[in-house]
């Protein structure tokens, strides 16, 4: 929540997550079973933990150190890219491109094969 604050603290179309009625915005209880790494951003902490204390949670993980803590952590996570593919696989979205075009323009960083790769397996 604090990351998106700050994003439309400077201007960033952003929607209000807090009225999504099926989104559950949770702390969580501890962070202490999250090793401390100072390239780690407090964002990414607390998707670990709540990773590591919901069961069943999928942590949404971009930052490459978070994602390599989740995985010496054994957790199941997906990325921002994997949401996009998942919606549009359940029909929920039409298509993908505009919003990874959307993303780029927000300052989302992804290299031209990663992108071309995800519009591929769209289907796009």
């Amino acid at each position: 929540m604090d990351e998106l604050e700050r994003g439309k603290a400077i201007g960033i179309d952003l929607p209000d997550v807090r009225a999504v009625p099926w989104l559950k915005i949770q702390a969580p209880d501890s962070l202490d079973k999250v090793p401390a790494v100072a390239d780690l951003g407090a964002g990414e902490k607390e998707v670990l933990a709540l990773g590591i204390e919901v069961p069943d949670a999928l942590p949404i993980l971009d930052d490459r150190l978070g994602r390599l803590h989740a995985e010496a952590l054994k957790l199941r996570f997906t990325g921002t890219l994997g949401i996009l593919l998942r919606a549009k696989a359940e029909g929920r979205v039409p298509r993908i491109e505009p919003l990874v075009a959307h993303l780029g323009r927000l300052g989302f960083r992804l290299s031209a094969k990663t992108h071309a790769a995800v519009i591929r397996q769209a289907g796009e």
